[in-house]
């Protein structure tokens, strides 16, 4: 039952901080085993770790090193300098920022000419945030300068499949370029979350539909509505950064549906529906 209330509580708290300030693993020394492990003693946030006087396994010393730790880490938060400590989590827990980094957060996505950077180029950067979403284009608007620009109002990446494509991609063709170091990659949280598929894909399995004009459309016919506007096809660039725009702005929807379903499968509130199952539950 005091088990139950504490997940219950976490839960109430958790509409107000996010999964940020129930994480314990940037302290040094601590992975996800002991993360839980204290999720399941009722450490469910930072505050309950410090009001704690003791923490079993734990010396002394070491108590007052994590005390220390968690103290800076809230006056950080507090301050809004969450990248300052962020990068201590591993690259794939990144999505614990989300909530906390929401007003400083782009989305991230490029269309190329369909091949590698050594003999490809960014034909169209997509990025959204504060509520607007802004495409720039090669040969108009896309430099490095602009790029930089939109990129400094960011302290979290959010791109689907980005670390391995978009921003090796961007890196190679504007090597001056500076990225956030904190980047919540859709693609492996989906992974994670045992969908499968392409962006296009789980967005249909989750019911989220795209204008009529770009149903249907990956890919390969953004190269081709790229080349065909290169030639002087003014409908092709109309539909190119239409279909750009959905694919950057159905990223919104992806993290806000990603941030809560893994908040309630990995963070404390998955103690919850463990507690209430039946004991002869598998």
């Amino acid at each position: 039952m005091l088990r139950t209330l504490a997940c219950l509580l976490y839960e109430i708290k958790a509409t107000i901080h996010g999964m940020l300030t129930s994480s314990f693993i940037f302290l040094p020394g601590v992975g996800p085993v002991t993360e839980r492990r204290w999720w399941q003693e009722g450490l469910l946030d930072w505050r309950s770790f410090l009001d704690r006087p003791s923490v079993a396994g734990l010396s002394e010393q070491r108590k007052t090193w994590y005390d220390k730790e968690l103290r800076e880490a809230q006056s950080l938060t507090e301050k809004g300098q969450i990248h300052m400590f962020g990068s201590r989590l591993p690259r794939r827990e990144h999505w614990r920022l989300y909530k906390a980094c929401r007003p400083r957060i782009s989305f991230l996505d490029i269309e190329t000419t369909g091949a590698s950077p050594e003999s490809g180029e960014v034909t169209v950067v997509g990025l959204h945030h504060g509520g607007n979403t802004t495409s720039l284009v090669r040969g108009e608007t896309l430099t490095t300068e602009r790029l930089q620009t939109e990129l400094d109002h960011c302290d979290l990446l959010v791109t689907f499949f980005g670390s391995v494509f978009d921003v090796p991609y961007l890196r190679a063709k504007f090597p001056d370029l500076r990225f956030p170091t904190l980047h919540f990659d859709l693609c492996f949280a989906a992974r994670r979350l045992a969908l499968r598929g392409g962006l296009k894909h789980i967005e249909k399995e989750l019911g989220i539909a795209r204008n009529m004009t770009i149903s249907g459309l990956d890919g390969l016919d953004a190269v081709r509505l790229w080349f065909l506007w290169r030639g002087g096809d003014m409908i092709a660039r109309d539909t190119l950064l239409t279909y750009n725009r959905a694919d950057t702005e159905n990223l919104v929807l992806l993290a806000d549906r990603f941030y809560e379903d893994m908040m309630s499968r990995f963070g404390p509130s998955s103690l919850l529906s463990t507690t209430l199952q039946p004991a002869y539950s598998q």
